[in-house]
């Protein structure tokens, strides 16, 4: 017998109407470890329902009150972070350190949201008029709904509903039916730190969950991170129900190496970010642009570093993990065998390797490929998978242009010792994300999280004040105190005096 993972409301557990479930696996070993519950139109209203109704109350509830329950909430998952570690190895595969960096990136925000009296602050103007004062403030939105990725079932889902609750909304959470349970323990974290019943929810489904939240109305906006395709449907299908919505969708992330950069270091950066979490990270690089001469000392430097990876389950002594199905293993695979046929060269074949897992473990080792040119599917892809391409160009501008010319935005680097390179490149590459010695540019809490083109969605990135003011609404209000005798009749347009 398997584990049936249900939905929240109301602070505790929700079978549903439904008896559909879909597996959920160790992919470490293969095995089923249980079954998340898909919800039904009417599972799913049940669970909209259940935080509009919770919504008045929270809304009203004092500033001072809100952040008391987010420091407990952050005391508490700072306590117990490693349980939740285990929890997303458990289903995901990424190794309990990567799993545990996940959880603390995710408590940046939980930390910046408990700043939010200050954050909230509005303006005031005294006397704007005679004896008429103008001031503005900021009020939350309702029930906000967030559909969250595989990838970090932890940090993405707390690049949101933080700041969305903290600012007075409730939330409905939908997180990935490959690994669900995460979502399940912070919501009872939740609980445990205070908050009312109603204001944290998660609704576990598929796409008649997703398409619920994006068209009810009592559902206020929509926050999403996953592939482009689907940011694109999220987008159009939830602002045509007339719904905030910031869609994050997939990337294609270059770094560039100059021929004055420190090859040691690019090399180190290259084997961090292309291979950690096994790629399935949407800041990963997968493509290496090697400037002029450097391109056979920086791909044997790479391959050196990738060649004793240790490749295992999550749990032991491992540097990367499984990836996350099966299903999506082969597809990674897949591009690997269309990239030989193109005629790329294969240095480090990650289909050849021997895992310190179960055998029926979804392994696929890192995988470095040199020669790869842009008409090539392993370059022009979104592949989430352990492969690093390396793109041999001649000229800084000559990579510029491949970067720029590429659909995605999300996040790029640049290795150089040259200032005068790392901020002409800052300033023309067409990415949101920019990383100079640095392979993977995660801005901090207090900055926005969130890409250019095909990548983003919506004008909203995550986290940050674009965060505080995607889940408020602004009034501005104009004000006169006078003696109840003054008045007249005036029909002209109101004019300052």
């Amino acid at each position: 017998m398997t584990n049936t993972i249900s939905h929240w409301v109301n602070n505790k557990e929700f079978a549903g109407t439904s008896s559909a479930t879909a597996p959920v696996t160790n992919p470490a070993t293969g095995e089923t470890t249980g079954q998340v519950a898909l919800a039904t139109v009417a599972d799913a209203q049940t669970v909209i329902d259940a935080a509009a109704a919770a919504f008045p109350a929270w809304r009203d509830t004092s500033l001072a009150k809100r952040t008391q329950v987010l420091f407990k909430f952050r005391e508490l998952l700072n306590e117990r972070k490693g349980e939740l570690a285990e929890i997303i190895t458990a289903e995901h595969g990424k190794v309990v350190s990567d799993a545990l960096g996940e959880v603390s990136r995710g408590q940046e925000v939980v930390e910046f949201a408990c700043g939010i009296p200050h954050l909230l602050k509005g303006g005031f103007t005294e006397n704007a008029s005679t004896k008429v004062d103008v001031y503005s403030i900021r009020q939350p939105l309702g029930v906000v709904g967030v559909i969250s990725p595989f990838n970090f079932p932890a940090m993405v889902p707390m690049w949101f509903f933080p700041i969305a609750i903290a600012t007075g909304n409730t939330v409905v959470l939908k997180p990935s039916e490959k690994d669900p349970t995460a979502s399940l323990w912070i919501a009872k974290l939740w609980a445990e730190a205070g908050l009312p019943a109603g204001v944290f929810n998660v609704l576990q489904g598929d796409k008649t969950a997703v398409d619920e939240l994006l068209t009810n109305p009592k559902v206020k906006s929509v926050s999403f991170v996953g592939s482009t395709p689907i940011a694109q449907y999220v987008y159009a299908t939830g602002t045509a129900a007339g719904k905030r919505v910031q869609a994050l969708g997939g990337a294609k992330n270059h770094a560039v190496i100059l021929p004055d950069a420190d090859l040691d270091l690019a090399a180190d950066a290259m084997v961090n970010a292309g291979f950690g979490s096994a790629g399935e990270r949407c800041m990963a690089i997968s493509a290496c642009v090697a400037v002029g001469p450097i391109a056979d000392d920086l791909v044997a430097k790479i391959a050196e570093r990738t060649t004793p990876l240790k490749i295992g389950d999550g749990t032991q002594d491992s540097d990367m993990g499984p990836l996350v199905t099966k299903a999506h293993r082969d597809k990674v695979a897949s591009y690997i065998d269309a990239g030989e046929n193109d005629g790329a060269k294969i240095v480090v074949d990650g289909r050849t390797v021997i895992p310190n897992g179960g055998a029926e473990g979804f392994w696929l080792g890192p995988t470095l490929i040199d020669q790869v040119t842009p008409e090539m599917s392993v370059y022009t892809d979104e592949i989430f998978g352990p492969v690093l391409s390396v793109v041999r160009v001649e000229t800084y501008d000559e990579a510029l242009d491949l970067i720029n010319a590429n659909p995605y935005g999300n996040g790029t680097a640049i290795f150089t010792n040259d200032g005068g390179a790392a901020r002409r490149f800052q300033n023309e590459v067409q990415v949101g994300m920019i990383g100079i010695n640095v392979p993977i540019p995660v801005p901090m809490a207090y900055y926005s999280f969130g890409g250019w083109k095909a990548s983003l969605f919506g004008d909203s990135h995550a986290h940050g004040m674009d965060g505080v003011q995607f889940f408020t609404r602004q009034k501005a209000i104009t004000s006169r105190w006078l003696d109840p005798s003054h008045g007249g009749i005036n029909l002209g347009f109101p004019q300052n005096a």
